[in-house]
């Protein structure tokens, strides 16, 4: 067979042309959350009140993160580097993940119709391993030491699991999961929900 009958048998498969859209919107929704990440930890952190559930920008953080660079991601990362939060390889990689977005964002009808072939699920494991390692560092640096139950205990970060990465394993779960795994959430979620 020749390779446009190859794209369009595989186009026109339900399931090849199904697993590719929610494979692409997973990745896209990833690094947004990748993103929202970098950028509104730091932005609460300076926050000096609240104003309908949404952090003011404080001098401070204008200051000391958003003078960094024109770009409030460019900015918050170097702010991550300099705190020993991330370092020049995970610079690298967000390098990487966001080319890799880019041409999803902008390339996703050639690649539902298989003419071009995007390395975004190699990305995956290592945007969800920076993602990780960023909530990580909240986590252990400022949500533990304040919380009065959890400040003298004794934590395996390797054991933390922070909310954005469980929401993406939900997502590939329900979205990518067999059958039996997709539904597992919802069925549990329904009987939770019901009072004894």
């Amino acid at each position: 067979m020749s390779d446009t009958t190859n794209r369009w048998e595989e186009f026109l498969d339900p399931e090849l042309l199904r697993g590719k859209l929610i494979s692409a919107s997973i990745y896209l929704a990833a690094y947004e959350l990748l993103v929202d990440s970098i950028v509104e930890r730091i932005k609460g952190f300076f926050a000096e009140c609240f104003n309908a559930e949404r952090p003011l920008i404080s001098q401070k953080y204008k200051t000391e993160v958003l003078s960094r660079n024109t770009s409030r991601v460019y900015a918050s990362l170097s702010w991550l580097q300099e705190h020993d939060v991330i370092d020049g390889k995970d610079l690298e990689a967000f390098e990487s993940i966001k080319k890799c977005r880019n041409e999803v964002a902008h390339e996703l009808p050639r690649i539902i119709a298989g003419e071009s072939k995007l390395a975004f699920l190699e990305q995956f494991p290592v945007m969800v391993a920076l993602l990780r390692k960023i909530e990580v560092w909240w986590i252990v640096n400022l949500e533990i030491p304040i919380n009065d139950d959890l400040a003298e205990k004794e934590i395996d970060e390797a054991g933390i699991v922070p909310g954005p990465v469980l929401n993406l394993q939900l997502m590939v779960d329900i979205a990518l999961g067999d059958p039996d795994k997709a539904t597992y959430y919802l069925n549990e979620f329904r009987k939770r929900r019901v009072k004894p």
